[in-house]
């Protein structure tokens, strides 16, 4: 093997997202990433269980075991089912809503200066305003089924927009001046030119934004108590110090997020892969 070959594989692993460390794990068999996955998940319960151990008072710290069983008597009640699905909903109205606003909203700022100049200090205070104070002011004009809505669509929309704002202006410049010289339509470059150019970079910002929304809309139920949320029961849990409670409805939370993170970005890689087909067919 060449000195250059080398290093154009060096290269080619620096330039994947996590560097070598996730060019290794490409190479990982199915059977191998599912075993260290499990390895690792093993070790945290360990911690856990070892903490619990050590603080032996459960107002504190909830054993693993208890959390467990409480998981498996919420699930076999239908106000887990109904509160679970309720947040679920807002949450995800939310992001949806701040991924069509914010896609629109970096096309609008790439094609015209002003409305850059005019949208950018608006973005850069949402950015910089801690949610908390949104959700306060959110409970005085909305109503409270609507607060986590608007709270997950305000700390996702800065995200999506600045990704996608800097997928379009990283296009390459090459086949843009191509692009010019054949006379393409603007429908045309869009599909070859800059979707290609924008779509990790909206990869990224629904990667970071989902977990994003999650935190963002709890917090706003536990602060407005919507009827029939996980904020609330999160709420009750804390007012009456059922720390099991709180471990078990937060690690309902933590799979959700990672449940939706997959099936969502798993959607928009198959939907990529599709969509360079269909353009090397066409």
């Amino acid at each position: 093997m060449t000195r250059s070959t080398i290093q154009n594989s060096k290269n080619t692993q620096n330039r994947l997202p996590g560097g070598p460390a996730a060019a290794r794990e490409l190479h990982r068999s199915p059977l191998q990433k599912a075993a260290r996955r499990i390895l690792v998940a093993a070790i945290w319960i360990a911690v856990w269980y070892l903490a619990w151990g050590i603080v032996q008072q459960e107002i504190l710290i909830a054993s693993p075991g208890e959390v467990l069983l409480r998981l498996w008597r919420l699930g076999s009640t239908g106000d887990f089912w109904v509160s679970t699905l309720s947040s679920l909903l807002r949450i995800v109205a939310g992001f949806l809503l701040a991924v069509a606003v914010g896609c629109a909203l970096a096309v609008l700022c790439r094609l015209s200066s002003f409305a850059y100049d005019l949208f950018y200090p608006v973005i850069r205070i949402i950015r910089a305003t801690p949610v908390a104070s949104f959700i306060i002011l959110a409970l005085i004009w909305l109503n409270t089924g609507s607060v986590p809505v608007f709270a997950s669509f305000l700390m996702v929309f800065p995200i999506v927009w600045e990704n996608v704002y800097r997928g379009i202006h990283s296009a390459d410049k090459n086949l843009l001046a191509m692009a010019k010289v054949f006379r393409l339509t603007k429908g045309s470059v869009a599909r070859n030119v800059y979707i290609p150019s924008v779509m990790p970079y909206f990869i990224a910002a629904c990667n970071i934004g989902i977990g994003m929304a999650w935190k963002a809309g709890i917090a706003a139920e536990i602060l407005g108590v919507p009827l029939h949320s996980i904020g609330t029961e999160l709420y009750r849990a804390k007012i009456y110090l059922e720390t099991v409670d709180v471990f078990a409805w937060t690690a309902v939370v933590i799979a959700l997020s990672v449940v939706i993170e997959k099936v969502f970005i798993g959607f928009l890689k198959k939907a990529g892969e599709q969509y360079s087909l269909m353009e090397q067919e066409g």
